[in-house]
């Protein structure tokens, strides 16, 4: 017999994004012009939209700006099948590379389109490979001034890449300004002997043990009664993608795990309940239409 999910929502996210604007297949094919690459990204999403519906779950889907100019027939779809529809930016670049001018430029032009093109308000945002770090805390009132009421760019632990083991767990204040406020939702973690162990998804559920992700998620709701943010791309459940030569760190980063991802994530989605960002902060009266 299933176990009865908990009444914790938890929050199912997807950076809608290409392959080839993964940070760690950039790197490993020495910044290779993106155009020289073949566009997946609805096939991936087709695959994507499919599991969540044979699922009833609706997610959080933080769209690229640039997949949304070049697809908008696709996030139209995203919507129209009950999905909210956040900003990722607009072209994957990492926002410690940025100045402030150009971190609001970007993600101007990125949630201006995705409205253009819902009809609905953006509230949600997430960097690029978690980028917003404690010397770009700045972007926080960026983000609130235009027009953002969450985030989700911080992942509390050790990686070589992004990470602070030392930031709040769970949904909090992160920047406010009069009577605004922008709230930090943080990728998920299970405490577990002093120490934050990753089930928020991306290469470490790949990785990982589906026992290992579920167990730490239903801790999580019972010890802590808090939701878990969980997050994947859909080119994590395209095996068939292309694989250029590159570094084997880089090739295993990106590659491990793929084949199996999809029955993963079918099997989660029936053994743990999720809903949307909005659902879980409870700003879903406040973010209709424009």
């Amino acid at each position: 017999m299933r176990p009865e999910k908990a009444d914790v929502i938890n929050v199912l996210s997807v950076d809608v994004e290409e392959y080839y604007h993964a940070t760690v297949f950039q790197e490993g094919t020495r910044g290779q012009a993106r155009g020289a690459f073949v566009s997946r990204v609805e096939e991936s999403m087709d695959r994507v939209l499919a599991l969540l519906a044979d699922a009833d779950v609706r997610a959080t889907c933080f769209v690229l700006g640039e997949v949304a100019a070049a697809h908008p027939a696709l996030v139209r779809k995203i919507a129209g099948e009950g999905h909210e529809v956040a900003c990722h930016g607009q072209r994957h670049e990492l926002v410690s590379r940025q100045s402030p001018a150009e971190f609001r430029a970007d993600v101007r032009e990125a949630k201006e389109l995705l409205e253009d093109i819902t009809g609905a308000a953006v509230r949600g945002y997430r960097a690029p490979t978690f980028s917003i770090g404690s010397e770009q805390v700045w972007a926080y009132d960026i983000l609130l001034q235009e027009g953002f009421r969450y985030d989700s760019s911080v992942y509390p632990i050790v990686h070589d890449r992004y990470g602070d083991p030392n930031a709040p767990r769970f949904p909090y204040e992160a920047w406010r300004n009069g009577p605004e406020a922008l709230m930090e939702f943080p990728i998920g973690t299970a405490r577990v002997l002093g120490l934050n162990l990753p089930i928020g998804g991306g290469g470490y559920f790949r990785l990982l043990p589906l026992a290992v992700t579920r167990f730490g998620i239903r801790r999580v709701n019972a010890r802590d009664r808090r939701p878990v943010m969980f997050y994947f791309h859909p080119w994590e459940l395209d095996p068939e993608q292309p694989r250029p030569r590159m570094p084997w760190r880089h090739h295993y980063r990106h590659y491990v795990g793929m084949r199996r991802e999809e029955a993963k994530l079918s099997r989660l989605l029936r053994d743990v309940r999720f809903g949307t960002a909005q659902d879980a902060l409870g700003l879903r009266g406040r973010a209709g239409s424009r």
